[in-house]
């Protein structure tokens, strides 16, 4: 939602300016009637990004720019969702044993703890990222410190993945201006075409040139890098949603108690969404 106002509000502000600027003069509106401009710059965006990104990273970026128009679902709620959830799991173990997980951890979607928590269970990364280290949990004989060090392995390839399509978007963020530039030149090329026909024709082929620059600016630094940055902090925040399962399973593989297991989670959740230690507490509580 923010991200469609921060869009309305670029636009607002930068085309309801320049009419001001103009005297309110409607037709200086219609130096921005060249959609030719926007073939060049738009096609040559989207080609750029067919010649260097893989298929599977391009559908990545498209679904990315959609999870910024929806929101990011990682949210004080979530993360409570998430300690409420550890601490149950955690307390089945201690009382059925760490052989009764594995009914639970085999088949999460049909475990009768995971579906309690939707938020937790939609997040694929977070489900494989736990079960699989606690099926290593299981088979024994891992170190507490052999164990994190898998548990890190794992994070960064997932975290590594996760920023390839923020860093692409923000590759095209980049050549944008230079791409305003090539329509711009275009239209300086179109221009000394119909040189002879006239100021008021010579001066509306440049002002279709001069948009192409402008656009190509405006489209980097209004749109597509903010995306790209915001894309970017929503993979932050979903790395920092497996750190606090780092944590709560690490202190657990070090038999401490349930309580304390959560506890290390919370401590590592980022304090603008870490819910405080009496939130906890009420929400394992009423569990």
């Amino acid at each position: 939602m923010y991200v469609i106002i921060g869009f309305v509000v670029v636009f607002l502000c930068v085309f309801g300016g320049f009419i001001w600027a103009s005297g309110f003069n409607m037709e200086a509106v219609g130096f921005f009637l060249h959609p030719y401009e926007y073939i060049i710059i738009g096609g040559a965006a989207i080609g750029s990004m067919l010649i260097s990104n893989p298929m599977h990273l391009n559908k990545e970026i498209v679904r990315g720019i959609f999870r910024t128009i929806k929101g990011s679902s990682i949210s004080k709620a979530s993360y409570i969702e998430l300690l409420r959830m550890l601490y149950e799991l955690f307390q089945f173990a201690k009382r059925e044993g760490l052989i009764a997980l594995e009914m639970h951890i085999e088949n999460p979607d049909e475990s009768t703890i995971f579906t309690k928590y939707p938020d937790f269970l939609a997040n694929r990364h977070a489900v494989e990222f736990l079960c699989d280290t606690l099926k290593v949990v299981l088979s024994g004989g891992v170190p507490a410190h052999e164990l994190e060090e898998l548990m890190e392995l794992d994070l960064d390839n997932i975290k590594s993945e996760a920023h390839h399509a923020p860093n692409a978007l923000n590759t095209v963020s980049d050549a944008l201006p230079g791409l305003g530039i090539v329509a711009a030149v275009l239209g300086i090329i179109v221009t000394m075409l119909v040189i002879t026909e006239g100021a008021a024709t010579v001066g509306a082929k440049v002002g279709g040139a001069l948009v192409g620059t402008f656009m190509g600016v405006l489209l980097a630094y209004g749109f597509v890098g903010p995306l790209s940055r915001n894309m970017e902090s929503m993979a932050h925040g979903e790395g920092k949603y497996l750190e606090v399962i780092k944590a709560s399973l690490l202190a657990f593989s070090k038999s401490m108690p349930p309580i304390v297991a959560v506890e290390y989670g919370r401590r590592s959740i980022a304090p603008h969404d870490r819910p405080s230690f009496n939130e906890t507490e009420d929400a394992i509580k009423n569990n």
